[in-house]
């Protein structure tokens, strides 16, 4: 797969500084077991994050997401997962 560069991403968000928080913050939720947007190919949470960025899948609007909404997102998932008995 082509490599993802910071130029790529920044079509997609106003600059570096953003570009950060935002590929840190979906990192994050990536390793907290969120699922990627893109294709993996083996490649580690923060490479993931930008790709997803550069496709323009992710975007500011994650950072106005708290830590709870995100935890209360996770458990809702699990829920609708777990086997019913």
């Amino acid at each position: 797969m082509a490599r993802t560069t910071v130029e790529d991403c920044l079509d997609n968000v106003d600059n570096r500084f953003q570009l950060v928080l935002i590929a840190s913050k979906r990192a994050r939720q990536i390793v907290n077991g969120s699922d990627p947007l893109v294709e993996v190919d083996n490649d580690k949470p923060a490479v993931i994050a930008l790709r997803e960025i550069a496709a323009g899948l992710i975007d500011a609007s994650i950072l106005k997401q708290t830590d709870n909404e995100q935890a209360k997102e996770i458990i809702a998932e699990t829920e609708n997962i777990a086997p019913e008995e």
